[in-house]
Protein backbone atom coordinates (compact mmCIF):
# COMPACT_ATOMS: atom_id res chain seq x y z
CA UNK A 1 0.00 0.00 0.00
CA UNK A 2 1.54 3.05 -0.92
CA UNK A 3 0.74 6.93 0.56
CA UNK A 4 -2.05 7.41 -1.93
CA UNK A 5 -3.75 4.15 -1.63
CA UNK A 6 -3.41 4.50 2.28
CA UNK A 7 -5.22 8.13 2.31
CA UNK A 8 -8.07 6.75 0.13
CA UNK A 9 -8.54 3.50 2.45
CA UNK A 10 -8.26 6.50 5.82
CA UNK A 11 -11.05 8.47 4.12
CA UNK A 12 -13.41 6.40 4.29
CA UNK A 13 -13.27 6.17 8.00
CA UNK A 14 -11.98 9.51 8.94
CA UNK A 15 -12.50 13.11 8.16
CA UNK A 16 -8.73 14.72 6.86
CA UNK A 17 -7.53 17.98 6.20
CA UNK A 18 -4.95 18.38 3.26
CA UNK A 19 -2.39 18.79 6.27
CA UNK A 20 -3.06 15.79 7.83
CA UNK A 21 -2.97 14.34 4.50
CA UNK A 22 -0.03 15.62 3.50
CA UNK A 23 1.83 14.87 6.41
CA UNK A 24 0.69 11.03 6.20
CA UNK A 25 1.85 11.12 3.16
CA UNK A 26 5.56 12.35 4.08
CA UNK A 27 6.01 9.41 6.22
CA UNK A 28 6.99 7.07 3.58
CA UNK A 29 10.20 9.09 2.96
CA UNK A 30 11.08 9.88 6.61
CA UNK A 31 10.88 6.27 7.86
CA UNK A 32 12.83 5.04 4.68
CA UNK A 33 15.68 8.19 5.03
CA UNK A 34 16.22 7.30 8.83
CA UNK A 35 15.39 3.94 9.08
CA UNK A 36 18.87 3.70 6.77
CA UNK A 37 20.63 5.21 9.51
CA UNK A 38 18.87 3.57 13.05
CA UNK A 39 17.10 0.08 12.34
CA UNK A 40 13.60 1.27 14.10
CA UNK A 41 11.77 -0.83 11.65
CA UNK A 42 12.56 -4.09 10.06
CA UNK A 43 13.95 -3.65 6.94
CA UNK A 44 11.90 -6.36 5.21
CA UNK A 45 8.86 -4.34 6.13
CA UNK A 46 9.59 -0.71 5.85
CA UNK A 47 7.88 -1.57 2.18
CA UNK A 48 4.84 -2.02 4.28
CA UNK A 49 5.10 0.64 6.55
CA UNK A 50 1.27 1.85 5.98
CA UNK A 51 0.22 -1.44 5.63
CA UNK A 52 1.73 -2.80 9.04
CA UNK A 53 2.60 -0.12 10.98
CA UNK A 54 0.71 2.62 10.34
CA UNK A 55 -2.52 1.09 10.37
CA UNK A 56 -1.41 -0.96 12.96
CA UNK A 57 -1.48 2.26 15.26
CA UNK A 58 -4.50 3.79 13.82
CA UNK A 59 -6.33 0.85 14.46
CA UNK A 60 -6.47 2.71 18.37
CA UNK A 61 -8.19 5.73 16.56
CA UNK A 62 -10.94 3.12 14.98
CA UNK A 63 -11.48 1.54 18.30
CA UNK A 64 -12.26 4.87 19.77
CA UNK A 65 -14.57 5.99 17.07
CA UNK A 66 -16.47 2.94 18.12
CA UNK A 67 -16.71 4.57 21.85
CA UNK A 68 -17.86 7.79 21.92
CA UNK A 69 -17.46 8.04 25.64
CA UNK A 70 -13.85 7.93 25.23
CA UNK A 71 -13.32 9.94 21.84
CA UNK A 72 -13.78 12.86 23.15
CA UNK A 73 -11.25 12.74 26.24
CA UNK A 74 -9.14 11.18 23.86
CA UNK A 75 -8.90 13.94 21.03
CA UNK A 76 -8.57 16.84 23.70
CA UNK A 77 -6.33 14.84 26.24
CA UNK A 78 -2.98 13.59 27.15
CA UNK A 79 -1.55 10.79 25.85
CA UNK A 80 1.52 9.22 26.66
CA UNK A 81 3.10 6.67 24.30
CA UNK A 82 5.26 4.20 26.09
CA UNK A 83 8.40 2.19 24.50
CA UNK A 84 7.81 4.52 21.12
CA UNK A 85 10.55 3.17 19.61
CA UNK A 86 10.37 5.36 16.56
CA UNK A 87 7.38 6.95 17.10
CA UNK A 88 4.84 4.25 16.95
CA UNK A 89 1.79 4.71 17.64
CA UNK A 90 2.45 7.71 18.66
CA UNK A 91 3.04 10.17 15.39
CA UNK A 92 0.14 8.48 13.37
CA UNK A 93 -2.47 9.20 16.23
CA UNK A 94 -0.55 12.41 16.82
CA UNK A 95 -1.34 13.35 12.71
CA UNK A 96 -4.83 12.36 13.14
CA UNK A 97 -5.95 14.24 16.48
CA UNK A 98 -3.77 17.58 16.23
CA UNK A 99 -5.93 18.93 19.76
CA UNK A 100 -4.34 15.78 21.94
CA UNK A 101 -0.83 16.02 23.48
CA UNK A 102 1.00 13.31 22.78
CA UNK A 103 4.34 12.74 25.44
CA UNK A 104 6.21 9.91 23.57
CA UNK A 105 8.68 7.91 25.71
CA UNK A 106 10.98 5.63 24.65
CA UNK A 107 14.50 4.55 27.44
CA UNK A 108 16.69 3.72 24.24
CA UNK A 109 18.00 7.30 23.04
CA UNK A 110 18.49 6.64 19.32
CA UNK A 111 15.19 5.61 18.69
CA UNK A 112 13.75 8.63 20.45
CA UNK A 113 16.05 10.83 18.29
CA UNK A 114 14.52 9.18 15.52
CA UNK A 115 10.43 10.34 16.61
CA UNK A 116 12.15 13.04 17.44
CA UNK A 117 13.23 14.14 14.14
CA UNK A 118 10.13 12.76 12.58
CA UNK A 119 8.02 14.26 14.35
CA UNK A 120 10.15 17.95 14.16
CA UNK A 121 9.91 17.34 10.39
CA UNK A 122 6.31 17.01 10.24
CA UNK A 123 5.49 20.17 12.56
CA UNK A 124 3.58 18.24 14.56
CA UNK A 125 4.30 20.67 17.68
CA UNK A 126 1.61 18.50 19.89
CA UNK A 127 3.96 16.17 20.27
CA UNK A 128 7.01 15.90 23.26
CA UNK A 129 9.79 13.32 23.04
CA UNK A 130 11.77 12.01 25.90
CA UNK A 131 14.32 9.45 26.50
CA UNK A 132 13.51 8.31 29.45
CA UNK A 133 12.36 5.80 32.16
CA UNK A 134 8.28 5.57 32.24
CA UNK A 135 8.75 5.50 36.31
CA UNK A 136 10.75 8.84 35.92
CA UNK A 137 8.26 10.67 34.20
CA UNK A 138 6.47 11.66 37.53
CA UNK A 139 3.40 12.85 35.44
CA UNK A 140 -0.38 11.71 34.72
CA UNK A 141 -1.90 11.38 31.51
CA UNK A 142 -5.57 10.74 30.47
CA UNK A 143 -4.64 7.10 28.13
CA UNK A 144 -1.60 4.90 27.24
CA UNK A 145 -1.06 3.96 24.56
CA UNK A 146 1.46 1.36 23.70
CA UNK A 147 2.48 -1.73 21.21
CA UNK A 148 3.22 -4.34 23.05
CA UNK A 149 6.99 -3.44 24.39
CA UNK A 150 5.94 -6.03 27.22
CA UNK A 151 3.99 -8.80 28.66
CA UNK A 152 0.40 -7.81 30.62
CA UNK A 153 2.41 -7.98 34.08
CA UNK A 154 5.26 -6.39 33.11
CA UNK A 155 3.99 -3.26 31.40
CA UNK A 156 0.80 -2.28 33.96
CA UNK A 157 3.47 -1.59 36.97
CA UNK A 158 5.05 0.66 34.69
CA UNK A 159 2.17 3.24 33.83
CA UNK A 160 -0.31 2.00 36.75
CA UNK A 161 -1.65 5.22 38.59
CA UNK A 162 -0.29 7.65 35.67
CA UNK A 163 -3.29 7.36 33.34
CA UNK A 164 -7.21 8.53 33.78
CA UNK A 165 -8.83 6.78 31.30
CA UNK A 166 -7.75 3.85 30.27
CA UNK A 167 -4.25 2.05 28.75
CA UNK A 168 -4.33 1.14 25.22
CA UNK A 169 -2.24 -1.56 24.14
CA UNK A 170 -1.40 -3.36 21.09
CA UNK A 171 -1.21 -6.93 21.33
CA UNK A 172 -0.76 -10.35 19.28
CA UNK A 173 -1.47 -13.59 20.49
CA UNK A 174 -3.52 -15.72 22.75
CA UNK A 175 -3.63 -13.15 25.76
CA UNK A 176 -6.18 -14.88 28.10
CA UNK A 177 -3.29 -16.19 30.69
CA UNK A 178 -1.91 -12.89 30.46
CA UNK A 179 -5.35 -10.83 31.40
CA UNK A 180 -6.31 -13.55 33.87
CA UNK A 181 -2.55 -13.42 35.73
CA UNK A 182 -2.93 -9.01 35.11
CA UNK A 183 -6.25 -8.98 36.64
CA UNK A 184 -5.31 -11.75 39.84
CA UNK A 185 -2.18 -9.58 40.59
CA UNK A 186 -3.52 -5.92 40.55
CA UNK A 187 -7.42 -6.86 41.49
CA UNK A 188 -8.15 -5.04 38.48
CA UNK A 189 -12.54 -5.22 38.21
CA UNK A 190 -14.37 -7.45 36.44
CA UNK A 191 -15.46 -5.81 33.13
CA UNK A 192 -11.91 -3.79 33.51
CA UNK A 193 -10.31 -5.20 30.69
CA UNK A 194 -11.47 -5.85 27.65
CA UNK A 195 -10.37 -7.22 23.98
CA UNK A 196 -10.91 -5.71 20.37
CA UNK A 197 -9.36 -7.89 17.07
CA UNK A 198 -8.58 -5.67 14.49
CA UNK A 199 -9.21 -8.28 12.32
CA UNK A 200 -12.56 -6.38 12.29
CA UNK A 201 -11.22 -3.26 10.66
CA UNK A 202 -8.58 -4.84 9.11
CA UNK A 203 -8.91 -7.76 6.66
CA UNK A 204 -4.80 -8.00 5.58
CA UNK A 205 -4.32 -11.18 6.59
CA UNK A 206 -1.00 -9.74 9.00
CA UNK A 207 -3.66 -9.06 10.99
CA UNK A 208 -5.19 -12.12 12.11
CA UNK A 209 -4.84 -12.51 16.01
CA UNK A 210 -3.71 -9.04 17.00
CA UNK A 211 -5.69 -7.29 19.13
CA UNK A 212 -6.29 -4.07 20.93
CA UNK A 213 -6.37 -4.22 24.83
CA UNK A 214 -7.91 -2.02 26.72
CA UNK A 215 -7.89 -1.31 30.45
CA UNK A 216 -10.27 1.65 32.01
Amino acid sequence: MDAAAFIAFLREYFPLSPLQEERFAALDGLYRSWNARINVISRKDIDFLYDHHVLHCLSIARWLSLREDLMDSFSKGTVLDLGTGGGFPGIPLAILFPETRFTLCDSVGKKTLVASEVASALGLDNVEVVNARAESLGRRFDFVVSRAVASLTDFYPWVKGTYSKAILYLKGGDINEEIAALMARYRLNKGSVSTWPLSSWLSDPYYDGKLLLSIE
